[in-house]
């Protein structure tokens, strides 16, 4: 059976194509991303703006054009934080609907935090050491707390890069004074991440999808034979980690499209992210980094084969 999963995140509608006749071994028949900016313009107001809908249809023709070319049995269609939080999201439901002849299901974040687990248990060997899962995305980021066992905690943030972009405007590049004023509103809306890294404490971090695959992508043409094409349990090495969230940081917009590796539709939100990561980092007390580009779509799969 073939199925597909798109996601409509934030900054980004994903796309997943896989056949689950063996339900031992998941064909990734095909996985790409279109750049949407949903919530540009009007997440920090809860709507999403006339502009925002329009790039999503023309996203959505773009992804069914691929869609058409395999033999889809059903679509799962998931929607996060830029919807979910919009006040006009009942319309562009019903435009969805109206166009695509498509369900949405509009996912709570702790739902997408439960997802993103499942997803990232696949491309991760987890122990009984418990993790740190961070997946930043344009509107949220989740938190999960887990081994391989279970979660024990999790935790959706309405902090994610596009929310935080409207909030902070950061110069071109940003100045260190924007980067305290962002460090102080994350210590001031993190206390429960606090609270549960003291009590579980953790020490490697997993970073999902979104910017942790930028940054990982721009390590490989960095250090292509020190960053091979695994699939299982990368490691992002910190003094690696530091040199090009470093390179980041200190970069104008200019210097960071022609950047090896950076994918476009983040060149405005890695250097938020990569504050956020050094953040996230120092107060926890972790100790390494491990990337994985699997998240809430492959999530659905292994929910829906049990795995």
């Amino acid at each position: 059976m073939k199925i597909a999963i798109i996601d409509f995140g934030t900054n980004t509608f994903n796309l997943l194509i896989a056949d689950t006749s063996n339900p031992k071994k998941i064909d990734y028949i095909h996985s790409s991303k279109v750049a949407v900016k949903l919530g540009k313009g009007g997440i920090t107001n809860q709507i999403i703006t006339e502009e925002a809908i329009e790039r999503a249809m023309t996203a959505l023709k773009e992804i069914y054009s691929i869609i058409e070319k395999y033999s889809i049995e059903k679509i799962y269609a998931y929607a996060t934080s830029a919807v979910r939080e919009a006040k006009n999201s009942k319309k562009f439901l019903a435009l969805v609907k109206e166009k695509f002849n498509l369900y949405l299901n509009i996912i709570p974040g702790d739902r997408e935090a439960e997802l993103i687990y499942k997803g990232v248990r696949q491309s991760c060997k987890f122990t009984d050491e418990k993790f740190l899962i961070l997946d930043i995305g344009g509107g949220s980021n989740e938190f999960i707390i887990a081994d391989k066992h279970k979660i024990y905690w999790k935790e959706s943030f309405k902090l994610g890069m596009a929310r935080l972009l409207e909030i902070f405007h950061p110069e071109n590049p940003i100045q260190p004074d924007t980067i305290k004023k962002m460090k102080e509103y994350l210590q001031n809306q993190l206390p429960d991440l606090f609270k549960a890294v003291e009590i579980h404490k953790p020490k490697v971090l997993v970073g999902a999808s979104g910017s942790f695959e930028t940054i990982y992508a721009m390590l490989k043409h960095r250090k292509p034979e020190k960053y091979k094409n695994n699939r299982v349990n990368r490691e992002i090495y910190f003094d690696d980690y530091n040199e090009i969230a470093g390179d980041i940081i200190q970069s104008t917009i200019e210097e960071r499209k022609i950047m090896p590796g950076m994918e476009q539709v983040r060149v405005e939100m890695i250097v938020l992210a990569s504050i956020f990561v050094n953040f996230t980092i120092e107060v926890c007390g972790l100790e390494k980094i491990l990337f994985s580009e699997y998240a809430l779509k492959e999530g659905v799969i292994a929910e829906l084969l049990n795995l």
